[in-house]
């Protein structure tokens, strides 16, 4: 599925409409949830989509909100820690929320699809992995050849990191570079040399995950076409099965660590609409495919055979081949799928905790 794209945008269309707004992850968007649909609400909807013999496959997805330090671009949900046992505390209770819901779901449902976000799931060290991982394994049936995929920050990740996750049977590995300029990453505080992005790549190659993803973002601080040009080359290098390319959300009125972005630094409409231009056709033109809105794949990637056959599916975890499935999130923050439902955990550890005890 050989694509060349040339990308054109109507001008005047995009001065009208130019404003900041959710990512499309759902429809309605998570700011216009309400408080109306409490807990007991949404115990009620896992037991009624739990009662048929036909209820849908699953897909589990996992939140684990802790960071070593704070990128100053993140809009994510996250705790920056050097406490272990803060992250030991909510692992804990973490397994008291897969106790609770595990409880409701029928055991005969087969989970396609698991994913570990965050924050950083690789700040968990390696025994911390796998303790919750098998925890998990123990209270949900999964299919044999369920997609299980994992966030990961080259800085964080350890020798025996990636042969863990491969052991326990992670299959899928995504990891953020953002962008190779050094000038960019000092902005935002987050240094990552080119050795560590090659070890992942390197490592993970070697250890057989089906599939390698990384994720760029444009339009952050000091990024210029030019400046962009040299990191998609390096990605291309790199050669990722799939990669994601995200536009930042600059909103410092919301995120208040943005507001040590200088303001100055950012680059104005048009040049971030002439690096999504350029992204588009330069990673088509090295053989990638575009999937649609921020992804592309490579041609023997499962997402370019589902777009071609019309089975591609999206839901809060991104693109997948799953349709149907049901999101069970856990963890603070993190956004079920049901049925005829999405609903959010809370925010804080605190409301977490006192939640489930």
């Amino acid at each position: 599925m050989k694509q060349n794209y040339k990308v054109s945008v109507d001008s005047d269309l995009l001065k009208k409409y130019n404003q900041p707004g959710p990512r499309y992850t759902s429809y309605p968007t998570a700011p216009h949830f309400h408080e109306g649909f409490t807990p007991e609400h949404f115990l009620q909807e896992i037991e009624v989509t739990n009662v048929s013999k036909n209820a849908p496959d699953l897909s589990l997805y996992f939140h684990f909100p802790f960071c070593r330090t704070l990128c100053y671009f993140c809009g994510c949900n996250v705790i920056i820690t050097h406490n272990p046992k803060r992250i030991e505390r909510y692992l804990d209770y973490l397994k008291k929320e897969i106790d609770l819901v595990s409880a409701k779901i029928n055991p005969h449902r087969k989970v396609v699809q698991l994913h570990w976000g965050g924050g950083t799931p690789t700040y968990l060290t390696p025994a911390q992995i796998t303790d919750i991982f098998s925890y998990i394994k123990a209270h949900f049936n999964f299919a044999n050849d369920a997609e299980i995929s994992i966030e990961i920050d080259p800085r964080t990740i350890k020798n025996d990191h990636l042969s863990t996750l491969r052991r326990l049977g992670f299959n899928r590995v995504s990891f953020g570079v953002q962008d190779f300029n050094v000038q960019v990453q000092e902005t935002i505080n987050r240094i990552q040399t080119d050795e560590q992005n090659q070890f992942v790549i390197d490592e993970s190659r070697r250890l057989d995950f089906d599939s390698v993803n990384v994720d760029l973002i444009y339009g952050l601080p000091y990024q210029t076409v030019e400046s962009y040009k040299k990191t998609l080359d390096r990605v291309i290098e790199l050669s990722p099965d799939r990669l994601a390319i995200f536009n930042y959300a600059h909103v410092p009125w919301l995120k208040k660590h943005q507001q040590i972005i200088p303001e100055e630094a950012m680059p104005d409409t048009t040049e971030r609409l002439a690096i999504l231009k350029l992204v588009i056709e330069r990673l088509t033109e090295a053989g990638y495919v575009y999937i649609g809105m921020d992804h592309f794949a490579k041609p023997d990637d499962e997402l370019t055979k589902a777009l071609a056959e019309k089975t591609l599916y999206r839901n809060f975890q991104g693109y997948s081949t799953r349709a149907g499935a049901e999101v069970y999130a856990m963890g603070i923050t993190a956004i079920s799928q049901l049925d005829y439902v999405y609903a959010q955990n809370v925010k804080t550890t605190k409301e977490y905790e006192t939640m489930l005890d």
